[in-house]
């Protein structure tokens, strides 16, 4: 799924109408009848709703919505920030047809003091915010500002119509320094704008914020952004495997790490490669712990390599002749969970970056090798731009020294900071975080809007790089969508995980058990009536009775 600019939207609208012959009347209603069911699916028990309006076609979808919220049975309240006779185009049409409907309780509202005459709309289950939409350029004044304040004092929650009002719809950052309306669940149309994928839109971080088709065909969703929602990937683990199937067609992972004290770094890794699907996965491992690794599951095979007197890999830990043979029959490396930074790591990436073209996903210690080792960035960007397939999972940390610079320098700009890293060192480039970061050597970058803060815990990136090497092994013809699919993944496990308990209690390995729920997931999923779809950005939908997943 693209992500659009506001520019890109607008855009995508008029090719609607006037390429395709859609009108933009229909674009609105079908806007409100997805605010419609969308408020009635999320929202159930609301019987009073409260609907802000703007002047704009935002406040349209709003006036519609309210007429068909009124006609479902709801005690609707609509105010309008501003003059009838300033609506234009299709919210004036909008307006028209409110105004006729059996709605009784619609008002105009011309000055912040007017607004303290409703105060009895407070009162209510719901506010709709459909008062600024994508158009909005900051800052947020006038009616809409002092709408913000009158609104805040009421206690009931509120669904965003587009965005939240005030939120600019191309901010790349989590948050922003405006003010602006706050929101327990989001509705936008079309395809996600920056705001809606980079954005910490709502007040908590599991509720929903969806994307409702409304009948742009995909010939007009066009964008030059090079963004997309890394969700869209995961569709590419939902088709079925052959009746013939056998562990030769799915790979065979081999994770090199671990030292005494960090076996379970590879283990996680190694575990996750198995449990999302690769046919067969080894762990090379210093000596001294593979017996410990064994215990870990009896389908992981080991190879021991020789440990130096602290527990590392020894410099002679493996030879060259060893390396060879020991990747001879593997699809994907994946090196650095646990393996400490000795002298013996620095040899292994070496021959991992010269000695095979093997697709190779580097973490932890090994980044940390890397970094510090200017050679090696050196043999990593010469072996990226062969066209290899090459994936670093840093967190923001290990990418402030990987490029030289510090943790909020990169945190100040993390999507110019992976794109850019990718595009010079031609590898694909994995920022974790909230809202991590899947970017690639053409510049193209995948936003995940999975994941919770219960992931925050030792063992989630050793998790995750055996889920990149795992899928990596089973599709490297597709790698691009392998890796953001993995990502996807591993935060909707994590989010299956705590919807059954909290996010203060997530273990890394506890996401395992929900594995085969994230994979039959499906991100588009139908309100109850059947009429109309979602994708899911943010939030995970009500559980059903016959819902299979998760």
């Amino acid at each position: 799924m693209k992500v659009l600019s506001a520019e890109e939207m607008q855009a995508c609208d008029r090719v609607t109408t006037e390429r395709h012959g859609v009108p933009s009347i229909d674009l609105m209603r079908a806007a409100s009848a997805a605010v419609d069911a969308f408020a009635r699916e999320q929202f159930p028990h609301a019987r009073r709703v409260t609907v802000l309006c703007g002047k704009g076609n935002n406040g349209g979808d709003g006036m519609m919505a309210a007429r068909l919220l009124a006609k479902a049975g709801l005690e609707v309240t609509t105010l309008l920030l501003g003059s009838q006779y300033e609506l234009k185009g299709d919210a004036a049409i909008a307006w028209r047809e409110l105004s006729v409907s059996s709605n009784r309780f619609i008002y105009e509202v011309n000055s912040p003091a007017d607004l303290r005459t409703h105060n009895a709309a407070l009162e209510t289950d719901l506010i709709v915010d459909a008062v600024l939409g994508t158009g909005f350029k900051p800052p947020m004044r006038g009616l809409a500002e002092a709408a913000l304040e009158w609104a805040s004092a009421s206690s009931a929650p509120f669904l965003s119509v587009d965005l939240p009002s005030g939120w600019p719809a191309d901010a790349t950052a989590s948050k922003v320094e405006a003010r602006t309306f706050p929101s327990d669940a989001v509705i936008t149309f079309t395809a996600p704008k920056p705001a809606h994928v980079f954005g910490e839109l709502t007040r908590r971080w599991n509720q929903p914020v969806v994307v409702a088709p409304i009948g742009s065909p995909d010939e007009a969703i066009v964008s030059e952004q090079q963004i997309v929602w890394a969700g869209s990937a995961h569709t590419l683990l939902q088709q079925p495997r052959a009746a013939d199937a056998n562990k030769g067609k799915y790979g065979h992972v081999l994770v090199i790490g671990g030292s005494t004290g960090k076996s379970g770094a590879p283990a996680m890794s190694s575990m996750a490669a198995m449990r999302v699907g690769a046919g067969l996965v080894t762990a090379a491992v210093p000596a001294s712990i593979a017996a410990e690794i064994s215990g870990f599951a009896p389908e992981l095979m080991t190879y021991p390599m020789l440990a130096s007197p602290s527990g590392e890999l020894a410099s002679n830990g493996i030879t060259a002749q060893q390396f060879e043979k020991l990747i001879e029959k593997m699809s994907v490396l994946a090196v650095g969970p646990g393996l400490g930074q000795g002298p013996g790591v620095e040899i292994l990436l070496e021959a991992a970056l010269s000695d095979t073209k093997l697709p190779l996903v580097i973490d932890a210690d090994g980044l940390n090798t890397l970094a510090a080792n200017p050679p090696l960035m050196e043999k990593l960007a010469e072996s990226g731009k062969t066209g290899r397939i090459i994936v670093l999972t840093p967190h923001p940390g290990e990418m402030a020294r990987l490029a030289g610079k510090s943790t909020a320098e990169i945190q100040a700009n993390r999507l110019d900071a992976a794109r850019n890293f990718a595009r010079n060192s031609g590898v694909t480039l994995v920022l974790k975080g909230s809202r991590t970061l899947i970017a690639h050597p053409d510049g193209r970058v995948a936003v995940n809007t999975s994941g919770n803060p219960g992931m925050a815990k030792g063992g989630s990136g050793d998790v995750l790089t055996g889920i990149v090497a795992g899928l990596l092994a089973q599709f490297p013809e597709d790698a691009a969508r392998a890796i953001e699919a993995a990502v996807y993944l591993h935060g909707l496990a994590a989010d299956l995980a705590v919807r059954e308990a909290d996010e203060h209690t997530l273990l890394a390995t506890d996401s395992f058990q929900y594995f085969p729920n994230a994979f039959q997931f499906r991100a588009n999923r139908f309100c109850k009536s059947g009429e109309r779809g979602y994708v899911w950005l943010q939030g995970l939908p009500k559980r059903r009775s016959a819902e299979t997943a998760g």
